[in-house]
Parts: structure tokens; sequence; C-alpha cells
């Protein structure tokens, strides 16, 4: 099914109710091909669930009056305290819309006030980052239960779940306190399947799994020493449009965002067996006529060796990225990881290091492109040696490898308590033998009557 499916059902539905009163700017959407894909894919690919989640968009941004909500009409007192807003990216180059949840206690400002705010951050990321997904970030530290407001939490996870399609990458849980895990359990039980398994709990050592360090604020452990100040969108949009940089003029080569780089595989890295070493390839082609710079990302960066993980090709040349899995990583706890693929034109192939990371600083998300690529990995049978034998099913489909890897778990769970088991049962033989050693020694000195009257 296509988005063709979706705008003529969508069309249909508008005719039969020409009363609808949706917002002209709502309806220009439906022009934008990739606003429209984002609302398939949030709907499975289903364009009758599909034209049901637009319409109800449409409504509820009616009764929201979210196209009137602004600078002018939202309480700035509210914003200016930076307990939400959006700074850095996780490890995939999504912004992060932060929620500095010790600067929010629940009742003591005007609920409505705050929903219109967040509803202005997420229109503004929207247009921003041109619907490229964001990563909600919970920060937790130095939280109690007056800091945890679920009215407005279930709020915010609502505009993900029903009215901004396709948006959400990570939902990362920071420093959670042990006397927020209740909530957090019931946050769990609003989220649907695929959302919980977004859900990424971190601390200050493990935050660089999710966020690279240099994206991390200085409060988080990380290297960014950013303090939130409120910059109009207007302003903000001039400020992050790339400027001509100091050590050499931009080129001129236009091209659309998914047409700078090829890449063999498309969309999916295969990785075999090869000398007792789990690996894969794939290889990316300049198609600018200029130089770009390329950097890979994954969702598990300590569980890859990717190398190379960044670099220059001129235009037209190609680059062969090998990944090998690190040896103390067994296949399922990776064979849900995915690489992302960024790149930015650069006006040289001899740049400093200095030079471009003023590249990538200076880039907005519209100038950057971006390609995901999923893993499939091999089911291996190890022989007692450890050695691995034999590539079982490298084309079986998920369901029998996730049936494979739920077996082998629950394999080392048997295999543990029958260990247990046997453990309890040294330890009762040796208790029964030293009491019938004891037993013997006392029958052996004492008469029978006496022995009785002991035991």
């Amino acid at each position: 099914m296509t988005t063709a499916d979706l705008l003529n059902l969508f069309e249909s539905k508008l005719k039969e109710k020409p009363d609808h009163d949706f917002h002209p700017l709502d309806l220009e959407r439906l022009k934008d091909e990739r606003y429209l894909t984002r609302v398939m894919k949030h709907s499975e690919n289903d364009p009758k669930q599909a034209t049901e989640m637009l319409w109800d968009i449409f409504t509820w941004r009616k009764t929201q009056g979210a196209n009137e909500i602004n600078e002018g009409n939202i309480k700035m007192e509210y914003v200016t305290e930076g307990a939400f807003f959006p700074h850095g990216r996780d490890i995939d180059g999504c912004l992060l819309l932060i929620m500095k949840s010790k600067k929010h206690i629940k009742g003591q400002k005007n609920i409505d006030e705050i929903k219109k705010i967040i509803i202005y951050w997420f229109d503004r990321i929207e247009r921003e980052e041109n619907g490229k997904k964001v990563s909600l970030f919970f920060d937790l530290e130095g939280c109690g239960l007056s800091n945890m407001d679920m009215e407005l939490v279930n709020f915010i996870i609502s505009l993900f779940k029903s009215y901004y399609p396709f948006f959400l990458n990570y939902i990362v849980i920071y420093q959670m306190p042990w006397v927020l895990s209740a909530p957090f359990k019931i946050i769990k039980s609003l989220l649907p399947a695929k959302a919980v398994e977004k859900m990424k709990f971190v601390n200050k050592d493990t935050l660089k799994d999710i966020v690279p360090p240099e994206q991390a604020l200085t409060c988080w452990g990380g290297q960014d020493d950013y303090v939130f100040q409120f910059v109009p969108e207007n302003k903000a949009q001039t400020e992050h449009t790339p400027k001509k940089v100091t050590f050499a003029e931009q080129p001129n080569t236009q091209h659309s965002p998914g047409e700078m780089l090829q890449i063999n595989p498309s969309s999916l890295i295969i990785f075999n067996v090869v000398n007792d070493e789990i690996t894969g390839q794939f290889t990316i082609k300049n198609m600018d006529e200029g130089p770009i710079s390329f950097k890979i990302r994954t969702t598990s960066p300590e569980k890859f060796r990717v190398r190379p993980s960044s670099g220059v090709l001129t235009g037209g040349s190609s680059q062969t990225i090998v990944i090998v899995v690190q040896p103390e990583f067994q296949m399922r706890n990776v064979s849900k990881d995915m690489f992302l693929v960024m790149s930015v034109q650069i006006p040289k192939t001899d740049l400093s290091a200095n030079e471009l990371r003023e590249v990538w600083q200076k880039s907005s998300g519209s100038k950057v492109d971006e390609y995901r690529l999923k893993c499939q990995f091999p089911i291996k049978e190890i022989q007692k040696n450890g050695k691995v034998n034999e590539d079982l099913s490298i084309d079986k489909p998920d369901s029998i490898v996730n049936a494979l890897n739920n077996l082998q778990i629950n394999y080392e769970m048997l295999h543990r308590q029958v260990n247990s088991l046997k453990i309890l049962q040294l330890i009762i033989l040796l208790l029964t033998a030293i009491s019938v050693v004891l037993g013997f020694m006392l029958f052996q000195n004492k008469d029978p009557e006496e022995y009785c009257d002991r035991i």
C-alpha cells in the first residue's frame, strides 16, 4: 500500500464530511509526501488505519488550536524556566527533547498552559527537523514523587502515540530514583509494545550508549556546557542556517535528501562467521560531484568494532565498512541493534579534524542525509571447545531466530537451576552424614537409652 491509497481514502472522507472545518495549514500536509509516509509507517502501512489516524490528528489540532499556538500566546515565564526544551542529539542523530523533571512540581503551575508549551515545542521541532524523529529525555536526577506528574506524562505519551506520527526514536530515562519505579511501571503500561522497546534506562555510566559524550550536557557527565536560553523560532532558524565557513567556500552542488550516498546492501547488513568472528560489511558510494564527510553510528557502540567509523569521500568514490561483533557479546544480545550512516557535504577533502567538526556542527537536519540499516545475524552451533561449527540460519525468518534465542535462554536458566539443586542436594547429604557420624560416636560411649534421650 502507498501514500496514494491513503490520500484517495482521505479525500473521499473529506467529501463525505464537507463540514470538517480543518485548518488550511493542516490540509496543506496532504501535499507533503514525507508526512503522509510518516502516517503510513505509524499505522503499519494500513491505509484505512492511516486515514483514521490522519482524521483524528486534524480533528485534535482543530480542537486544540494547535496552529494558533505561538510565542505570543504561551506563558513565557514557564518556558524560560527550562523544564522542557530541545537540545543535543542521540546516537542516531535525532534531537533530544529534554524534560528536566526536577524543575516541575505537580500542581504548582497551570497544567493547560504547560500543555500548550509542549504542543508549541512539538510543532516547532517538527518544522525545524523536517519531521525527523526525536528522543524524549526524562532527566530524573534528584527527583521525588512531587516531581512526577502522571497527567503531564500521559499527555506527552498521547502526542507521540496519536498525534505526531512516527516521531519517537527513544524514551530515555536518566538517573531514575527507586521511589519512581512504581510510576514508571504505570507509564510502561500506557505505551504500545513498540514504544516499550524504545525505553532506555540509563545512568551516568551508560548514557554514552544512547547519547554521545559530545552531545551530553555536563550535568550528565558529558562535554556540552549548554545552559538553556529561549531563542525565538525565526531567530533560531536564521542561526541554524548553514553559513559559509571561514576556511573555504561551500560548494554549489545541490542534492535531495537520500541521494548523497548509495549504500549496498541498501537496508540490511548480513553478518557471517569468518575465522571464528561474526562480521558484516557494506559499501557506501558518494553520488555527489563534490566531497562528503560520513559517520557511522550504532545503537550499541560497545558491542561492535566499526572500521572505519568516519571518513571523507571524493565525488564518485566508494568505501567498504567492516563491522565485527565483539567476542564477549552473544548474538541474542545484538540481534535488535541497528546502524545509522550520516553524510554531509564538505568544501574540500583535506579538512582538519576541527574544521570537519565545525562543518557538522553548522549543518542543520535538512543538510545531513541519513540511512538506517538493520542487522541479520547467523544462529551458530557451539561445540564443546567453543568453536563455531556451522552457520545454521542466515536465511531463517526473524520468528525462528527469536525462537532459537529464547530456547537458548531457557536452557541456560534450567542449567543454572539444576546446578543449584545439585549443590543443595550435596549440602543435605553432608549434613546427613555428619548426623550419622555424631550419632554413632554418642552410641559408642553411652547406653542406648541415654542415646535415645539425646536424640
